[in-house]
């Protein structure tokens, strides 16, 4: 027994002078030591030459040896880590590698933005599923089967008998409300919806909507226009010109459609506004009766007005963007030009 404490003695003299200089140094170290054919290992071998009364007193003897080296191997690891960490060749005074700045969508943008303006206004804001009943797409509309007026949108039907589709406005989410909620009802209901189209420049088979719906008593069309008046005049600036059109709209009479002077060429003629100096932003008109009919609205007591808008034109004239297929290609050279638009 005094002979393996004299001998561990000696290792632990022999370990304390050690001083590895690099990695290699340490990885022989850790070898040398605590390897599998290492000191440590060979040491523990001399328990079969202890007489048993003091095999327990060897044992803790053996073990504290062990945790003594493995503290040294740590200790050195470690010290060799900070002294790599400390090398005075890296000057750290130079600026550092640079941290991407993300941003939001561009129509992400000009969506938080016209949902601002509405709320300012007292408008709530509403949303529905996109997979819809045609029920609710079309025939709370006041667009009954073999209407021709749903001819002018070519929709993604996902079943028949009965008819479910993804949705091609956000109408949808008017039907919904009015169904649950009586007048006084101001929302606005933004989303994404789909049609049948040809992708191009103008046109995509996605796209996104923000609809209005102002239900109460004594509500008329002189309502409808200063509200988008205020829309047009937040979102464009005081120095746009407005007009009115008319139109036809299945859930809305009388219906008109929305023109800006056009911002790209300052109403002098463009191919975007073509040639014509002006540019369609909104349709919108008087809820027709037979809809709020639909969904027991008294249309003697109650009027309201109703109005819908691409985000995709929105943005395209905010920001000039001459493609609508940019918005969902990804291209990193297009969304960057908004990183730091608020």
């Amino acid at each position: 027994m005094e002979k393996l404490l004299q001998q561990l003695e000696n290792y632990k003299k022999e370990i304390t002078a050690a001083n590895p200089v690099s990695a290699d140094d340490i990885e022989a170290f850790r070898i040398k030591y605590l390897g599998t054919k290492g000191l440590v290992k060979s040491v523990m071998g001399f328990m079969k030459d202890v007489a048993i009364d003091k095999k327990k007193e060897a044992g803790q003897q053996l073990n504290d040896f062990k945790l003594f080296v493995e503290a040294k191997y740590e200790s050195l690891k470690n010290l060799i880590s900070e002294t790599k960490h400390t090398n005075t060749d890296i000057d750290i005074s130079l600026p550092g590698n640079p941290v991407l700045v993300g941003s939001r969508h561009p129509l992400s943008l000009v969506l938080k933005q016209i949902i601002s303006i509405f709320q300012q206004l007292g408008f709530a804001v509403a949303e529905g599923p996109e997979i819809e009943d045609d029920w609710h797409n079309f025939g709370a509309m006041n667009l009954p089967e073999n209407h021709p007026a749903r001819d002018m949108q070519d929709t993604f039907y996902i079943n028949q008998n009965p008819a479910w589709l993804l949705r091609t406005h956000t109408s949808s989410v008017q039907a919904r409300i009015m169904e649950k909620q009586k007048p006084p009802i101001r929302v606005i209901c933004p989303g994404r919806v789909y049609r049948n189209e040809t992708i191009s420049a103008r046109a995509h088979c996605f796209f996104h909507q923000v609809e209005g719906l102002y239900i109460d008593e004594n509500v008329s069309f002189a309502d409808l226009k200063q509200t988008l008046y205020f829309f047009v005049q937040e979102m464009f600036g005081k120095d746009v010109k407005v007009r009115f059109r008319p139109s036809y709209f299945p859930f809305t009479e009388p219906s008109a459609e929305m023109d800006i002077s056009c911002l790209i060429c300052e109403g002098s003629g463009c191919n975007v506004c073509k040639h014509t100096g002006w540019v369609e932003i909104l349709g919108s008109g008087m809820v027709h009766p037979t809809v709020l009919e639909n969904f027991g609205i008294d249309s003697n007591k109650y009027t309201g007005f109703a109005f819908g808008m691409g985000v995709e034109r929105i943005c395209q004239l905010k920001y000039r963007v001459n493609d609508l297929r940019l918005y969902s290609q990804n291209d990193i050279r297009f969304l960057k030009q908004f990183t730091g638009v608020v």
